[in-house]
C-alpha cells in the first residue's frame, strides 16, 4: 500500500494497520477497542499535516459491513473530517464487498441523517452483522445496546454507472 505523503496543513485519510494509533485515538475518546485485531477488519485514520485528527473503522461481513469508532479529536470537529472520514469508510467497505452498511449511535443520529443514513430497527442490524466483532460485543452487553440506535446506508450502487 502506497502511502500518501502528509503536508503541513492539509487532510489526508489513509488506512492503517497500526493499531496502537487506533487503540490510542479510542482509548482517549472513550470508546470500546474491543476486537480492534479481527483480521478482516479496516481501521482508516483521517491526519491533519502529521497529526493524527480522527479515525473510523470498518468490520465487514459478507455483503454488509459495519462502520465503526467513527472519532474527531474535539479541536478538529466541525471542519468536514467525520464526513471524509465516513466517505473513505464507505469506500472501503463497498471494495469488501458491502451493499450495505451500517453502525450503531447514542448520540450522532442527526449527523448520519444529514450523510443519508436511516434508522432501523437494531435486529436488523444484528440479523446482517451478527459476527463482527462489534456487534458480539453488544450482544453480550444487553443494557449497552438498548441505548443504541441502528443506522443503515443503501451501498449497492457505489461505483456503478448509469447511462
Amino acid at each position: 500500500m502506497a502511502l500518501r505523503k502528509k503536508q503541513e496543513g492539509k487532510l489526508v485519510i489513509e488506512q492503517t494497520r497500526d493499531l496502537e494509533v487506533v487503540r490510542a485515538m479510542l482509548s482517549a475518546a472513550g470508546m470500546s477497542t474491543h476486537g480492534l485485531e479481527w483480521p478482516p477488519a479496516c481501521y482508516l485514520v483521517a491526519y491533519f499535516g502529521t497529526e493524527a485528527v480522527g479515525v473510523i473503522g470498518v468490520e465487514p461481513s459478507l455483503d454488509a459491513a459495519l462502520i465503526r469508532s467513527l472519532y474527531v479529536v474535539e479541536a478538529m470537529r466541525r471542519r468536514g473530517i467525520g464526513a471524509e472520514l465516513v466517505a473513505a469508510a464507505r469506500k472501503a467497505a463497498h471494495t469488501r464487498g458491502a451493499r450495505s452498511l451500517y453502525l450503531f449511535s447514542t448520540d450522532a443520529g442527526g449527523f448520519f441523517k444529514r450523510l443519508k443514513f436511516v434508522e432501523v430497527p437494531t435486529a436488523q442490524l444484528l440479523s446482517a452483522l451478527g459476527a463482527v466483532p462489534m456487534v458480539k460485543y453488544y450482544q453480550s452487553r444487553p443494557d449497552d445496546l438498548a441505548r443504541e440506535a441502528a443506522w443503515y446506508f443503501d451501498i449497492s450502487q457505489d461505483g456503478v454507472i448509469v447511462r
